[in-house]
């Protein structure tokens, strides 16, 4: 028994600690364990090609035209100096940050809200306009439907925000003494490392990815069309996509919640081509999850989740509003991913994106934990009144 605890409180070597952060990589090996195996390795290819070649290369494009109009119009911080100026708008152009997708925008007003720029209604605002990097896949894989919950988050945001204004002062749940901010930029050399690789690695690979995409949603045969051997195209975007999570795994350090479910912090300064990477990595992470579950689900257990949703009825809102509560883009990514393969309805997805935070949620907690404890209670309502709204209206 002394040698035992003696072994398990010994000191860790650096060796076994950088093991233990690497917790991340357990994603990759469990998807090349479902390959190897016989049992699953035609599911596991189909869903990560499908991933790549359906979802990553969209996902990528769209992430990379947002990046650069974003460095295009906001080089001289246009939105935070109007935020500050125009009082009577603020929760309008709060709503309009958080309905732009990501979570910089919600950021941003979170920053100002503590510095004592903006009212506690522009924070409550951005959170329930707030959508996150599920905004993006969204829109890559349905345009129509992205826009609209673009459009709705922004509408509920910006009331929601008035409400909460006319009902407390301009300084309600502001911390009197505001925090630090933190600094989430700080990374290792290692990490450093795999940012800039994977940054050029999508560099190279957006335009062809792209192409194959766009010929695939054309329904050309793309093994026919190359003149490649068949069943090519599939194992190609498997192997792609292993390498993006592979990517993902290596950049950050599996420390706490936020290091899984939230995207990667980035410099301010890293090029455009890198943060594509990054986004489009974690979101791949999570699409991949969420497609084999469903998959796995059909495959062992016979189950098909939109049959199983299908019977839950009025609880299926009421899970979408949960899910958005959590903090952190991964969960909420999730929904919209089970959403767009038919496991949820619309309904679902409406609370979802309208009740959760995203990213944002975790530097709201560190700077001002009350008002953001407050804030993400106040979205929540609103919306279960829109989710429910559309069962009852369109579904039901």
């Amino acid at each position: 028994m002394t040698g035992l605890l003696s072994r398990l409180f010994a000191p860790v070597s650096k060796r076994h600690f950088w093991a233990m952060k690497k917790r991340r990589l357990l994603v990759p090996v469990l998807l090349l364990a479902l390959i190897f195996a016989e049992p699953t390795r035609a599911v596991t290819l189909a869903v990560l090609s499908d991933a790549f070649w359906q979802v990553a290369a969209y996902v990528a494009a769209t992430l990379a035209l947002f990046h650069y109009l974003t460095n295009k119009f906001e080089r001289h911080g246009a939105w935070v100096s109007r935020l500050a100026k125009k009082k009577n708008l603020q929760v309008v152009l709060s709503a309009v940050l958080g309905a732009l997708p990501g979570c910089g925008g919600a950021i941003v007003v979170i920053t100002q809200f503590v510095r004592g720029n903006l009212s506690f209604g522009s924070v409550v605002a951005v959170l329930t306009a707030t959508m996150g990097d599920a905004a993006f896949l969204l829109l890559a894989t349905k345009p129509s439907d992205g826009i609209f919950m673009i459009g709705l988050g922004f509408a509920v945001g910006v009331v929601s925000g008035q409400i909460v204004d006319a009902l407390h002062r301009d300084d309600f749940m502001r911390p009197k003494h505001s925090p630090a901010k933190p600094n989430p930029c700080s990374k290792q050399a290692d990490s450093q490392t795999v940012i800039g690789v994977q940054g050029r690695f999508w560099q190279w690979v957006l335009l062809p990815s792209l192409v194959m995409t766009l010929l695939s949603s054309m329904q050309f045969d793309t093994d026919a069309l190359l003149h490649l051997p068949v069943g090519m195209s599939e194992l190609v975007g498997a192997v792609l996509a292993i390498t993006t999570v592979t990517f993902w795994a290596l950049a950050r350090e599996a420390e706490n919640y936020e290091s899984l479910v939230g995207e990667d912090p980035k410099d301010s300064g890293s090029h455009l081509f890198e943060r594509v990477a990054q986004d489009t990595n974690f979101v791949m992470v999570w699409v991949i999850a969420a497609f084999l579950v469903f998959e796995l689900c059909v495959l062992w257990l016979g189950m098909d989740l939109s049959e199983l949703f299908t019977g839950w009825g009025a609880l299926v809102p009421l899970m979408g509003v949960l899910v958005g509560i959590l903090p952190g883009c991964g969960p909420q990514i999730l929904v919209t991913s089970l959403y767009i393969s038919g496991a949820v309805p619309m309904s679902a997805q409406i609370g979802n994106a309208i009740s959760n935070d995203g990213d944002a949620l975790f530097p709201a907690i560190a700077l001002a934990p009350k008002a953001a404890i407050v804030a993400t209670l106040y979205s929540t309502l609103p919306a279960l009144i829109a989710a429910y709204s559309f069962f009852w209206l369109v579904e039901s």
